[in-house]
């Protein structure tokens, strides 16, 4: 198995707490992975779509804290369905790590591994998916 870990490094501490969650997963799978750092949220599905076809499964992890503005709508919402358009017409096995949170404080709750482990949860939906793909078949 061949994952690429794609990372928005917005919010680094946060990005850290994701990363660290993820890869303690995929190391207790016995999976091999990369990583790739890309500005934001947004360039998560542009990134994943360009290296399409490199690697069997990835893992989106990032955050999204709403601010002052409609621009945290349109992360949210356009990171996951670029996410969403990936999986579903290019049959791609990703697992979701993007948060999208309130502030600061449900961050870091959801990104620590003791409390909500959102970054293990992402690389265990990849595996996941990556099982069934393995038991379907191709589409």
């Amino acid at each position: 198995m061949r994952i690429l870990l794609v990372e928005a490094r917005f919010y680094p501490n946060i990005s850290d707490m994701l990363y660290e969650g993820a890869t303690q997963v995929l190391d207790a799978a016995g999976a091999i992975y990369e990583a790739l750092e890309v500005p934001g949220a947004l360039e998560i599905p542009a990134a994943i779509g360009m290296t399409a076809g490199k690697f069997d499964g990835f893992v989106a992890l990032g955050c999204v804290i709403r601010g002052e503005t409609y621009h945290f709508e349109i992360v949210a919402n356009e990171s996951a369905r670029g996410l969403m358009a990936l999986s579903v017409n290019a049959g791609l096995c990703i697992g979701n790590g993007i948060l999208t949170v309130e502030n600061e404080e449900q961050a870091l709750r959801r990104a620590d591994r003791a409390l909500l482990d959102k970054g293990g949860d992402a690389a265990r939906a990849c595996l996941a998916m990556l099982k069934i793909r393995a038991r379907l078949g191709p589409a």
